[in-house]
């Protein structure tokens, strides 16, 4: 069995090095997606995983495909057609220079999938887990729709459903996510948040903690946590990423995931970033393959923060970590010295 996730892969571009947008004559070219990410970090975890999206016919599209089927995730469900694939240019920052994203993805292929594109049974067929994330209803109606579809059929199947809230402002409304993923996540077993996305989505904030400063109060993420499970009474645990943002490339890092019946609390990680994006996609990822290695919450826990860690000293959108180099970090091997 795996786990199938669904949504939108774009092509990345990128300035060379911390060089900005204006500065660049040339762009470093790689492919990533929140759904993407998770699967190709499940796959490199040893995983069997599957994405399914919908791109054109094009050898931009084919190169997609194929550095997807590289890293070991499954493609046979992918569609083709539409017009054209999305991008977004992404600028890396550096201390007190944030990182930008621009997104060039209107009427990409995703976005306008239609009903008869697909068959939501033989896009579930195999899977036991289903992941998405709330960037994919955001890219349009049709996105949100088949979203839905898929989301039933996983109900019918009895498949296990994680999702991260993800909220883009740039994509949507903060009223609409809340109308929108309010529905969704009532079909959701596991969800994945962090400090800004509760609150954008859902109104729910925690107590003491501040964004911009960087300070976070564990007990307000507690709350948040029983305030959504008893919300949404179909979850089994919500997780929350604590990210402590002291500049663009030195964060602390670590997780907090509850239950009805326990919260556990990550190790924390003090981390200098090579490249942030999808930092939070290989949290997911991590969480996914622990929870379904039967070791319980902790370990999934402290594998999912250990595996995110690794991806933000990792250039691209993919954790391309091993789940042997995973808790070869969990087991306190943090030292960074040369492997002979």
């Amino acid at each position: 069995m795996s786990v199938l996730t669904a949504g939108e892969i774009m092509l990345r571009l990128q300035p060379p090095g911390y060089k900005r947008i204006v500065q660049t004559d040339c762009y470093e070219a790689v492919y990533g997606g929140g759904e993407a990410n998770v699967a190709v970090s499940l796959a490199q975890l040893g995983d069997e995983a599957e994405f399914f999206t919908k791109l054109p016919l094009n050898p931009v599209a084919d190169a997609c495909v194929n550095t997807l089927r590289g890293y070991g995730v499954g493609v046979s469900k992918i569609v083709r057609g539409g017009d054209r694939m999305g991008i977004y240019f992404c600028e890396k920052g550096f201390s007190q220079r944030p990182s930008q994203v621009i997104y060039d993805r209107a009427h990409s292929a995703i976005s306008e999938i239609a009903p008869e594109d697909y068959d939501a049974a033989a896009v579930m067929e195999g899977a036991d887990w289903f992941h998405w994330t709330g960037i994919t209803p955001a890219i349009s109606d049709r996105a949100a729709d088949m979203t839905a579809a898929l989301l039933a059929e996983a109900e019918r199947r009895g498949v296990t459903v994680s999702c991260d809230l993800n909220f883009r402002k740039k994509l949507w409304s903060k009223q609409k996510a809340g109308e929108v993923m309010s529905e969704l996540v009532k079909k959701v077993d596991v969800l994945i948040s962090n400090e800004e996305d509760c609150k954008d989505v859902f109104g729910i904030e925690a107590e003491g903690s501040s964004i911009k400063d960087g300070s976070l109060s564990k007990d307000g993420y507690v709350q948040i946590g029983r305030k959504l499970l008893k919300a949404f009474p179909r979850l089994k645990g919500a997780a929350f990423t604590l990210r402590e943002s002291y500049s663009a490339n030195r964060n602390g890092w670590s997780a907090l995931y509850v239950t009805a019946d326990a919260v556990y609390e990550s190790k924390r990680y003090d981390v200098s970033i090579i490249d942030r994006v999808g930092g939070g996609d290989s949290f997911g990822a991590g969480l996914i393959h622990g929870l379904r290695s039967g070791k319980g919450e902790r370990y999934a826990l402290e594998f999912a923060v250990a595996a995110s860690c690794l991806k933000h000293t990792i250039e691209g959108d993919f954790n391309a970590v091993s789940a042997s180099e995973v808790e070869k970090l969990m087991g306190g091997d943090g030292s960074g010295r040369v492997q002979r």
